[in-house]
């Protein structure tokens, strides 16, 4: 850890920068000594008030991985790590998207989302009449344990880390999971991936909850508090903002409600004491989405995490400085995609995924060309 209480104290200045982090990252060799643009102009490590002539820059900023994470929950970012590339895979049945998978990871992708069908969603099984016409139309359709082993078929899940978008059913799928894991005799405290987990926005945006809001509001904290005990590495949570300005909301209003369920989730968690803030709170994740608005999605990225930072210190009283840190993964917008002239949209995902890596994202997904032609289908 590079962090420890006092993390705040030596990300002050440039020499406790040079000191605390840069030193320690170029004598491991995850930096190099110097950095420069296809152009030939070099760049600094890291740059500091003087870089900006503002006194106040560094108060109200911060340094990259220091509080309050406005300039990203790293020290040094993509230089240390790149995002995660996650497509969004799952049409037909297991069999289907099973290949799929395997296709994705020989491009080189490192982790696996997987878009279920509306039945799955909703917990209805394909033979059920209220699912005709909609079996594996949308994603793939999981009715039992055997689908979701054909699924994972020859794919090791201590490799991969899988993000799952599953809400009101999420208890159901991650026991599949877990047990698909301990067949391939993998111990779940080694599984890494997310579960969305989010029920608030279904009522909100999406609709595919089964149940109301307060015991549905209690199965995503028993997930959460299962996870936290027994998956360390393991997301328990995807606290979304994507879905609602899909349907319509502003940038604002997308953090504004993404951060207020945020906030639900935990206190609904703290009410239970059985579990401090820091006992959880380091595996709460996020989801956000990038319209073409360049300058104002990345200043929405940044907000957001200086935000629940200030959330997290103040509000709930997190030490840990996992605690503070909002990691998201982002998606560009679907809405933004036209049918006619799809070959532009190329250039709109683009865009928006250049966005979403200056807001500082830490995994992404892009869509395709012709996603506005299949929701015409």
């Amino acid at each position: 850890m590079l962090f420890n209480e006092n993390f705040e104290k030596f990300l002050t200045s440039k020499s406790d920068w040079d000191k605390n982090i840069l030193s320690k990252f170029l004598e491991k060799g995850e930096l190099k000594d110097k950095y420069e643009t296809s152009s030939g102009i070099k760049l600094k490590q890291v740059y500091d008030p003087e870089d900006v002539g503002d006194i106040k820059f560094l108060d109200d900023v911060g340094f990259p991985g220091g509080f309050p994470f406005t300039r990203g929950i790293y020290p040094t970012m993509y230089r240390g790590r790149h995002w995660t590339m996650r497509q969004y895979a799952g049409f037909g049945d297991a069999v289907q998207t099973n290949k799929r998978f395997k296709y994705l990871i020989s491009k080189g992708q490192k982790g696996l989302s997987i878009a279920f069908d509306l039945p799955t969603q909703m917990g209805y099984d394909s033979d059920n009449p209220l699912c005709l016409g909609e079996v594996g139309k949308v994603g793939v359709s999981i009715d039992s344990l055997e689908d979701f082993e054909k699924l994972f078929e020859d794919i090791n899940l201590e490799q991969v880390s899988t993000s799952m978008t599953i809400n009101a059913p999420t208890a159901v799928l991650l026991a599949m999971y877990i047990a698909v894991a301990e067949k391939q005799g993998i111990p779940v405290k080694n599984l890494h991936g997310t579960v969305q987990n989010d029920i608030l926005k279904e009522y909100i945006a999406r609709g595919t909850y089964i149940y109301p809001p307060v015991p549905a509001l209690r199965l995503t904290v028993d997930v959460i508090e299962y996870c936290s005990k027994f998956l360390p590495k393991f997301n328990t949570i995807s606290i979304s903002g994507y879905h609602m300005r899909e349907a319509g909301c502003n940038a604002v209003q997308e953090i504004a409600f993404t951060l207020a369920n945020g906030i639900t989730y935990v206190e609904e968690v703290l009410k239970r004491g059985v579990m401090d803030i820091d006992d959880f709170a380091p595996r709460l994740s996020f989801f956000f989405c990038v319209y073409n608005h360049f300058f104002e999605e990345i200043a929405k990225l940044r907000a957001a995490r200086r935000l629940w930072a200030k959330i997290m210190k103040e509000r709930f009283n997190a030490k840990n400085p996992e605690s503070l840190k909002l990691r998201f993964h982002t998606q560009t917008a679907g809405v933004t995609l036209t049918a006619k002239q799809p070959e532009v949209n190329i250039l709109r995902v683009a865009y928006q995924a250049l966005a979403a890596i200056l807001g500082g994202t830490q995994s992404l997904h892009t869509n395709s060309m012709d996603e506005a032609l299949k929701q015409r289908l």
